[in-house]
């Protein structure tokens, strides 16, 4: 890369601009912490990236607290459970009784989109389409980002690095291999899903597990629904018509549901592959790992942006006293928190995959095993309420 043409300095880099990132970003730009954001994609690719969107209260306390949950709050459905189902028999778990408390469906999209215009009313800068980036002396004292912008090489200064860049981004990349310890479970299989402008099949999600495979009905809006099910990574979205995909979804979620299921084209269809991913140590030097830039889930149990959410929480918190207080506390043992809460919900996410979801391997005691932790299910408040828990967000 030639010498930089154009330099400049801010308090806080964040490689990244989906949510994590914007959402740090406007956290800082509240307590008058000056950050710049930058992204490799346009604008209006990244708010193309159709992405779950069921968020923890946690999520939805700190959108508010960012000021940017006006419109989820008018638009958004508070679910207050959810269905889980088994060989077509469905039973609900009452987030509300069980433990007092709910879950918001809203789009990471929307999210997003409510981000971006919160940056643009504070006047916050954003460089999109930024390529060939490198970050650069971070076990240092004075970090830098060189990078080309508009055909211009440009260097950009900084006391710290926020890598929300996710799981294909440069920063976890920064920290040298023998100081990253990976650990990762890839799965045998991968998620079809399709979008539909059609109502949802229920009032809130159904999981539901089957001998051909694993289902979930979900929505966006009262009349846009998202429906998912399993099938081996070796198949294309060529291979599946609406019609097949419509029939599949119906034999494996309760009858009841399948009656009530409104079908029609297909507005969108990919298959997501699904992995456990998770990055250590989060921190290294004035680097800092946020969302997907340090550990992926599997879909099942809703928790990609809410962990990205709750990491962004910790690494606000600890540069807010850093800034305001002068204590770095909060920076030394960003990764130690934040690691703490990831792998408590990888463990529910792997736990959710495992119960509903067939794996070649399995063995008929394994499937009978399968079926006994179903039942349990079913029957036991505790196990119950302990999916509630888990479902709905542990604390920050």
């Amino acid at each position: 890369m030639n010498s930089p043409s154009i330099s400049q300095s801010t308090q806080v880099a964040i490689v990244g601009g989906g949510p994590s990132g914007l959402l740090l970003g406007q956290l800082l730009a509240r307590d008058g912490i000056d950050n710049v954001v930058l992204e490799r994609r346009s604008r209006e690719y990244v708010l193309g990236r159709i992405r779950a969107g069921v968020l923890e209260q946690g999520t939805v306390d700190l959108l508010r607290g960012a000021g940017v949950g006006e419109r989820m709050d008018t638009e958004g459905m508070v679910h207050e459970g959810v269905g889980l189902a088994s060989e077509n028999r469905g039973f609900r778990i009452d987030f509300r009784a069980l433990i007092d408390a709910s879950v918001m469906v809203y789009g990471q999209t929307e999210v997003t989109r409510d981000l971006y215009q919160a940056r643009d009313v504070i006047g916050g800068e954003t460089h999109h389409e930024v390529e060939n980036l490198r970050i650069l002396d971070v076990d240092g004292t004075r970090p830098s980002l060189e990078f080309e912008l508009d055909g211009k090489t440009r260097s950009l200064q900084c006391d710290f690095v926020a890598g929300c860049d996710g799981f294909h981004g440069v920063s976890r990349g920064t920290i040298p291999t023998d100081v990253l310890r990976e650990y990762e479970r890839v799965y045998p299989f991968g998620w079809l899903g399709v979008l539909s402008q059609t109502p949802p099949v229920d009032d809130e999600l159904i999981y539901a597990g089957h001998e051909r495979g694993f289902a979930l009905c979900s929505m966006r809006r009262s009349d846009l629904s998202r429906y998912y099910i399993q099938v081996p990574l070796e198949d294309r979205v060529e291979q599946w018509s609406d019609d097949a995909f419509w029939n599949e979804l119906r034999r494996r979620i309760p009858a009841e549901a399948a009656e009530r299921l409104v079908t029609g084209p297909s507005i969108e269809k990919s298959i997501a592959p699904l992995r456990s991913y998770v990055a250590e140590p989060m921190h290294w030097g004035r680097l800092f790992l946020c969302g997907d830039a340090a550990h992926i889930v599997p879909p099942t149990g809703a928790k990609g942006l809410n962990l990205a959410a709750s990491d962004v929480y910790y690494l606000w918190q600890a540069l807010r006293r850093h800034y305001h207080d002068g204590d770095a506390s909060g920076l030394e043992t960003y990764s130690d928190t934040a690691l703490a809460r990831v792998w408590k919900a990888e463990r529910f996410s792997w736990s959710m995959t495992r119960l509903l979801h067939r794996f070649p391997e399995q063995t008929a005691f394994d499937l009978r095993m399968m079926r006994a932790e179903m039942d349990y299910l079913m029957s036991s408040v505790a196990a119950q309420s302990a999916l509630a828990e888990n479902y709905v967000g542990l604390p920050y």
